[in-house]
């Protein structure tokens, strides 16, 4: 199994690099199947820009014939399924009574797990 993403050159998706693959089989005769999920994205940043993308899974799968060449032809299937669910990443800014808030939850659950231990020893 193969996985694919879109994967972003910058902060902001301008351009999309997919993954190539070559497949090459021992076997003259068989059925070669791509199985490709897409998910819709949109991505916003701070700055309020959007950028809409795809994100996607292709599984291949090679069923070879093994019988005689006339039971089954050779052939590529290619098989889509896209999503109902949108995935929507959005960046926000946290205000500064957030950020103290999520360090002293750090520091506190430091000072429990020490606690623990040394109630252990």
């Amino acid at each position: 199994m193969r996985i694919c993403t879109d994967r972003f050159k910058d902060r902001l998706a301008e351009s999309v690099i997919l993954v190539m693959i070559q497949l090459m089989h021992d076997t003259p005769n068989g059925v070669q199947e791509f199985f490709i999920k897409v998910v819709p994205i949109i991505y916003t940043d701070i700055r309020g820009r959007t950028v809409h993308s795809d994100q996607y899974s292709v599984t291949e799968h090679f069923k070879k014939s093994e019988l005689t060449p006339l039971d089954s032809l050779p052939g590529v299937y290619f098989f889509y399924d896209f999503s109902p669910i949108k995935v929507i990443f959005k960046e926000e800014p946290i205000s500064f009574l957030h950020f103290m808030a999520s360090v002293c939850a750090i520091i506190g659950g430091n000072f429990t797990i020490a606690g623990i231990i040394d109630s252990y020893i």
